[in-house]
Formats: structure tokens, C-alpha cells, sequence
């Protein structure tokens, strides 16, 4: 867990997030809706405050597809959102990231399944065989919806996400993952879902019974790509990804 000045700076980085106007995290923040447009502009102060656009609703520049130089097939930019139908290819920023916070609005089709990769490589064949994953779920109609390890918001088959907090398929809901050296945290809706610390040992347990063990430098990397995972049939729509480097 966090302690300390850790702590309190991670609740005031969040709470700053709020109070500077954006839209994907915070109690206080109205929750966005299906009916939404694309993306929201970053205001000056959130600039300021060191949070750079991912995804601003007009290029996929900050993207490519994962071992490869272009954005795949099946990946394009529908009103102002990045959307994905089909399946196809997983993506990773062009950038890597060691210690962040990143922020996202998202919904899914009925039956949807997708993720957000963290901190990954290019190793392996795929991301999630080197990457910790915040799943990105319907839960009401996915298989994968009845098991909270592989739920909405769920560090997939590690670390359980609670029930209720997801919105219905089709719905906004706004992501927030934490990453502080060893520290991770995955929000959703303005609520923290789970906290875990990477290489303690109840993670090392976690990852020894589960099918990552089979990968030795699962979860490993200090830094490396963020992902979103195309590979699951389905529609899947992103806005507003943005994220702030922790120094």
C-alpha cells in the first residue's frame, strides 16, 4: 500500500484531477452518458498540472498496433471517439511509461470484452503474456462476468474487482489506474476497486497460481507500453485517454 507523503500525494493528485474539470474520475464529477459526444479539450490547468492527451478525439498519433509501426485494421476514429469494431490487433502507445496516472472514459457492446494493458512489452507474442491488465468488461452478459478476478475493473485473474460499480453495456464509465513504483490502484466511476503491490508476496502467490507463471517477466518491467486489447469480437469505444507521469 501506499504510506506516507505517497499517500496523500496520490489523494491530491486525484482530487486536483477533479477540481481541474476532467470528466474521468471523481465522486464529484457527473457521471458521463451514452449520449455523450468525443472528446473533452484538456484545460490549461490541467496542462499545468502535467497531464498530456493519449487520444484528443482527432488523431491516433500517439498509437501504433503492438509489433508493428501502423494502427491495425479495425481500429478508427468515429465522431470524436476511438472506436474499435470487430476483432482486431491490440494497440500500445508509441511512448513508455514507468511510474503514472491514466485516465480514460469507455463503454462496451452487449457482450463486450476488452482490457488496458500496463507497463508492457514486446517479448512476447502478446502484451498480456508481459502486462498486468485492468479488464474492461460487460459483465452482465460476458462468461467472464461470473468471476469477480475477471470482472469490469478486475486486475484480470489476479485481483478481484466489487460488483455494481460498472454501468450497463453501452454506458460511460470512467477509468482511472494508478501506477506508483511497485503501487498499483484501479478506479472506475469515481471508486477505488482494488490496490496491490507488484513483486510483494502475495502478488508473487497470485502470479505462481495463476496461467502468468508460465512467463517469468510477467508484471516485471519498471516501464513499458499501455495497451488496449482489440482481439475479442465485439465494438468497443475510448475518449479522452489521458495521462500524468509521476516523477
Amino acid at each position: 500500500m501506499i504510506h506516507g507523503a505517497a499517500a496523500r500525494a496520490a489523494i491530491i493528485s486525484q482530487l486536483a484531477f477533479v477540481a481541474a474539470g476532467c470528466t474521468s474520475v471523481g465522486n464529484s464529477v457527473p457521471a458521463a452518458s451514452s449520449t455523450a459526444s468525443g472528446a473533452t479539450p484538456l484545460t490549461a490547468e490541467q496542462r499545468a498540472a502535467g497531464w498530456r492527451s493519449l487520444f484528443d478525439g482527432t488523431s491516433t498519433s500517439a498509437w501504433r498496433g503492438y509489433k508493428a509501426q501502423s494502427l491495425p485494421a479495425g481500429w478508427t476514429i468515429v465522431d470524436g471517439i476511438l472506436t474499435k469494431t470487430g476483432s482486431a490487433n491490440d494497440i500500445i502507445t508509441k511512448d513508455q511509461f514507468g511510474n503514472f496516472e491514466l485516465a480514460l472514459d469507455w463503454k462496451i457492446a452487449p457482450g463486450g470484452n476488452a482490457g488496458v494493458f500496463y507497463r508492457g512489452t514486446e517479448e512476447y507474442d502478446h502484451i498480456y503474456w508481459s502486462a498486468p491488465e485492468y479488464q474492461l468488461l460487460d459483465d452482465a452478459r460476458h462468461p467472464d462476468g461470473q468471476s469477480r478476478l475477471t470482472s469490469a475493473g478486475a486486475d484480470y485473474a489476479l485481483y478481484p474487482s466489487p460488483a455494481g460499480v460498472v454501468k450497463p453495456a453501452g454506458e460511460w464509465n470512467s477509468t482511472l489506474i494508478v501506477v506508483n513504483r511497485n503501487n498499483v490502484q484501479h478506479w472506475m466511476n469515481g471508486q477505488k476497486l482494488l490496490e496491490y503491490d507488484l513483486a510483494s508476496p502475495d502478488w508473487e502467490a497470485k502470479v505462481k497460481a495463476s496461467k502468468f507463471v508460465a512467463y517469468p517477466h510477467y508484471g516485471r518491467a519498471a516501464s513499458g507500453y499501455i495497451g488496449l486489447q482489440g482481439d475479442h469480437d465485439g465494438t468497443l469505444w475510448l475518449r479522452n485517454i489521458r495521462i500524468r507521469e509521476i516523477k
